[in-house]
């Protein structure tokens, strides 16, 4: 096993096989990945999410088709997982949840672009399918490109190539080649002239256009060259305010997509733990944000939003520079969200484990306090070297007066005969 996994041997590792039950990995996983698919999980176990996510993990296990596994390696934040295969990896960015491992891996570990060879494998792909990308055509530059991107792409989406004949009646099509994106209920054709490079338009397009956005997915976005507008809500509780929020957004989101469809990703929100840690603090609900996730940045509207007239007008000045950024990733803010980040992860972790906590956070206090005493109770080098000296010297002056010293006792007879 490679020396990063040895450094690390105090960590966990078991394995979900493909006959469906958990065992513990040993050092033949790196001699053999590359002629099997395998499906990893790296996690620590101090991290509260890992031991959240066990469960889902065994689920997975007992459920996959393929062979997955945890190794030895030391991570930050939520658990990782990764798909090998071959020489290739994967990394796992979804919901920690069964059934998203469960697509994701089955979708990875196929083949990259799957063809669509008849109208009911297409109704089928649509059927099971929210959201995929389809090359419609034969042979040429832009498929070899589709095929480049749908390498990149695979751990987000589908990708799918089809015959114009096996379309549903809905779709019509102005010229072949093309791609197009199916989601929303809808479809939207590939244009290189105004769209761009293909790369750059299938990052854009890879989500919803409006839905409800986890803080898996909201981590992704800060790939996306887009704004992020969302409403965030309370679900649970839910107030006159926070439904007219969802349903202004996803107004924009439909209504204006072409307006804004390359400068906004719309949604809503009902768990607010990494947005917290964007703003550094508690959000109120319900509200509005518009998150800049490539700088850990935030916008918030400067007046009460009533109507769409007035989202429309608060995204329009966040896109003109005239709604101040807060927030951000320089240095004092970096520091700062350090801070938060670990208040809030000793907090959670102080919840999900406290005994633990407790001697993780006083083995450290502990050794702090042992340094300051030994360094206050210690004496300098000099004055040690005085004080061994001054002993030194007191026991020869003892010695030297005891030599001097007259013997005032009485000789014994045997004294007085020598004598």
């Amino acid at each position: 096993m490679p020396t990063e996994s040895k450094l690390c041997c105090s960590l966990l590792a078991v394995v979900a096989v493909v006959s469906g039950y958990v065992e513990e990995l040993d050092e033949k996983f790196m001699e053999h990945r590359q002629n099997e698919l395998w499906l990893v999980e790296f996690y620590a176990p101090w991290c509260a999410y890992c031991h959240t996510f066990e469960p889902i993990w065994y689920e997975v296990g007992a459920e996959l088709k393929s062979m997955g596994s945890p190794v030895n390696f030391n991570i930050h934040g939520y658990p990782t997982i990764k798909l090998f295969k071959g020489e290739l990896s994967f990394d796992y960015k979804g919901p920690r949840t069964k059934d998203a491992i469960i697509e994701f891996t089955n979708r990875v570990a196929g083949p990259t672009v799957r063809h669509l060879s008849s109208v009911q494998l297409f109704q089928h792909a649509m059927s099971h399918h929210d959201l995929f990308f389809v090359y419609i055509g034969g042979k040429s530059l832009l498929k070899a490109q589709y095929h480049k991107v749908a390498t990149e792409y695979i751990i987000h989406t589908y990708f799918f190539s089809a015959s114009v004949d096996v379309l549903p009646k809905a779709v019509t099509l102005d010229e072949v080649p093309v791609i197009a994106v199916f989601k929303d209920g809808t479809y939207y054709l590939y244009n290189e002239v105004l769209d761009g490079d293909l790369s750059p338009w299938v990052n854009r397009e890879r989500f919803p256009s409006y839905f409800q956005i986890d803080n898996f997915s909201l981590y992704q976005m800060g790939e996306l060259s887009k704004l992020v507008a969302l409403a965030v809500v309370d679900e649970m509780t839910p107030s006159e305010e926070s439904i007219l929020y969802k349903t202004l957004i996803e107004r924009l989101s439909t209504e204006y997509r072409d307006q804004y469809k390359n400068d906004y990703q719309f949604g809503y929100v009902t768990d607010t733990e990494y947005i917290n840690g964007i703003i550094m603090g508690e959000i109120m609900m319900p509200s509005i944000i518009v998150l800049n996730m490539s700088v850990d940045g935030y916008f918030l509207p400067g007046s009460k939003i009533e109507t769409i007239e007035d989202v429309i007008h608060f995204l329009n000045s966040v896109l003109r520079g005239s709604v101040k950024l807060l927030g951000g990733n320089g240095i004092l803010q970096q520091t700062k969200r350090l801070f938060y980040k670990t208040k809030s992860t000793v907090v959670t972790l102080f919840q999900t484990a406290p005994a633990f906590c407790c001697v993780v956070c006083a083995l450290p206090v502990g050794i702090v306090v042992i340094i300051i005493w030994g360094t206050c109770t210690a004496l300098p080098a000099d004055d040690e070297r005085l004080a061994e000296e001054a002993t030194s010297s007191a026991a020869s002056d003892g010695k030297r007066a005891k030599l001097l010293q007259p013997d005032n006792r009485e000789k014994t007879s045997e004294e007085k005969k020598e004598d």
